[in-house]
């Protein structure tokens, strides 16, 4: 068996995590059982029936041996002590985690929260588990997630976020739900930087701001070079962005109750496909003097987040998850996402081409192949060469 490199600390950090209720541990380590889980998820396996049969197999065994994990327990243990993991604990173990590997200093963290509709009907929430993500877009990980009961609470939750990680230097991107003077403030005070959308939730703002990009306006930006325009195509689809910003943020009204506020932007997008064309525009207020270029770049490096979310669907497929236990649910959503973190991480350091399904699938049927894949998932040599 290879030396296990980082993710060999990887149940260190994990011993560290709460239950909800009073648990000895004496049979089955809380650290060891969230580790079988995640291995598994590295498999592609969806849900706990599938890693229990998989853990229990003669080799997995004994390689689950090797790695410090002496037995694995039945399902319906495996079940309850999933579930008796606390959410917020497990979700401050993997932060931590997170932030041992890599730094977000300098980085773009992209900020946007997805909904777990299999939890709708379950009975501790009277509504579906919205669960926020804090994502490093350069380097497609997340470095830290929140759990609370509906998308209404993910203000609160954001903040939350901002407030516990490490995230000095970097630029946070958000969308309009998050544009809120308390998390633009909550986003200075952690020495970081904001880049927020803004909709018809600020509508003054959003007005404002809509009027200082007329037309008139924008001609004297581009030749200014406070403009930058892309055109892309893909078959029979052309999209075309141009992007405008602007440093005179005196001109808007109540701009001075925006902590920080430097630049307001502007991002026009237009499709024109099979004779068809659609017209965006989408505004903006950063507390860093971007260029065009650079507000253009930010935000499609937010979108990201998006592509993390779209990967937990078609891997795992949450949204279909059956269990009836909620906490068990969330903590599964979670090591899901560190799966995926390593992952990109190995396909960052080996420069593999592999699709996240081929690795995973290689992992499953490749003993030999998840040994290698596990001691090069290295993050601190991906950072550090970029």
């Amino acid at each position: 068996m290879r030396d296990m490199g980082i993710i060999g600390n990887m149940p260190e950090y994990f011993k560290y995590v709460g239950t909800t209720a009073p648990y000895d541990g004496y049979w089955y380590k809380v650290k060891n059982v969230v580790t079988i889980v995640l291995l598994g998820s590295l498999c592609g396996l969806r849900n706990l029936t599938l890693i229990h049969e998989w853990a229990k197999s003669e080799k997995v065994l004994r390689y689950l041996q090797r790695m410090g994990i002496p037995r694995v327990p039945c399902y319906s243990h495996l079940t309850v002590i999933m579930g008796l993991v606390e959410p917020k604990s497990l979700g401050e173990a993997f932060e931590s985690w997170m932030m041992r590997l890599v730094s977000a200093h300098g980085k773009t963290i992209s900020l946007d929260g997805k909904t777990a509709r299999s939890t709708k009907r379950m009975g501790t929430y009277d509504q579906a588990v919205h669960v926020v993500s804090a994502y490093m877009s350069e380097l497609g990980l997340t470095i830290g997630t929140e759990a609370v009961a509906g998308k209404s609470n993910e203000i609160p939750a954001v903040r939350e976020l901002i407030r516990r990680l490490d995230i000095k230097d970097a630029l946070v991107v958000a969308d309009a739900l998050n544009c809120q003077k308390e998390t633009a403030e909550a986003i200075i005070e952690a020495e970081a930087d904001y880049l927020l959308q803004v909709k018809g939730n600020q509508p003054k703002l959003h007005e404002e701001i809509k009027e200082l990009f007329e037309l008139e306006e924008r001609i004297d930006l581009i030749e200014s070079d406070k403009a930058t325009i892309e055109l892309n195509k893909h078959g029979s689809r052309k999209e075309y962005r141009a992007a405008y910003v602007r440093h005179d943020v005196e001109k808007l009204m109540d701009g001075y109750e925006w902590e920080g506020l430097k630049c307001i932007g502007a991002i026009n997008r237009q499709f024109q496909e099979n004779g068809k064309v659609s017209d965006e525009w989408h505004y903006y207020i950063s507390s860093r003097e971007l260029s065009a270029a650079e507000l253009l770049r930010h935000v499609r490096l937010e979108w990201g987040v998006e592509a993390m979310h779209w990967l937990l669907d078609v891997h795992f497929d949450e949204d279909r998850m059956r269990l009836y236990n909620e906490n068990a649910l969330v903590n599964q959503h979670t090591l899901h996402k560190a799966a995926l973190n390593l992952i990109s991480g190995y396909k960052h350091l080996t420069g593999s081409k592999l699709a996240v399904s081929a690795i995973m699938r290689k992992s499953l049927f490749d003993l030999d192949f998840f040994d290698t894949f596990l001691s090069r998932a290295v993050f601190p040599y991906v950072f550090n060469s970029m």
